[in-house]
């Protein structure tokens, strides 16, 4: 969806249900299911309020969309710029992108 990303407060995503499951599958929706199948995605989080969870929603949803790699900071945590720079370095054929888990602007 862009650098923009999704604007919410932490409690709009722990109160209405499936709130973030939409929002990934949406995403994965407008990727196409013939992209998603065998690819590699960036997947971390800066380690937030909420970051546990949210994280195993979006590799929940990207295991059902046959997503074949998720690269992972340990424990789930990588800083908003080392994220970003896995997502535009990464030398693998079928890396699509990711999702950063931040209250980060940076793009």
């Amino acid at each position: 969806p862009g650098p923009s990303g999704l604007v919410a407060k932490t409690h709009v995503f722990r109160e209405r249900p499936y709130y973030l499951h939409n929002y990934v599958q949406a995403t994965f929706d407008c990727m196409g299911r013939k992209k998603l199948k065998g690819s590699t995605l960036v997947v971390s989080g800066d380690g937030r309020y909420y970051n546990a969870e949210a994280l195993q929603i979006v590799l929940k949803v990207a295991a059902a969309n046959r997503v074949k790699k998720v690269v992972l900071g340990r424990g789930g945590l990588l800083s908003t710029p080392a994220a970003s720079n896995l997502i535009r370095t990464r030398r693998e054929k079928r890396m699509l992108g990711g999702f950063i888990l931040s209250a980060s602007n940076y793009p």
